[in-house]
């Protein structure tokens, strides 16, 4: 197990890994079929995908938890 200082950064690339590979498989099956070399393709997409979302999700998650505690705060 990881001390719990990694947290801000693991949170990031778990979530990150986990919607880029159901994204990016499910847009690379609706545009290509499930053909001959669509798991080059999807790694393909992963690799171009992965670094952007990890980006995001790590820059913005915590603007994005305010946001949804401020949009959830009537009882």
């Amino acid at each position: 197990m990881l001390p719990k200082r990694f947290f801000p950064i693991v949170a990031p690339f778990l979530m990150s890994v986990l919607m880029v590979t159901l994204m990016t498989a499910v847009i690379t099956a609706v545009n290509t079929g499930l053909s001959d070399g669509f798991v080059w393709r999807w790694v393909e997409a992963f690799i171009v995908a992965w670094p952007i979302a990890f980006t995001i999700i790590f820059l913005s998650s915590k603007h994005v938890q305010r946001l949804a505690q401020w949009l959830c705060s009537r009882d």
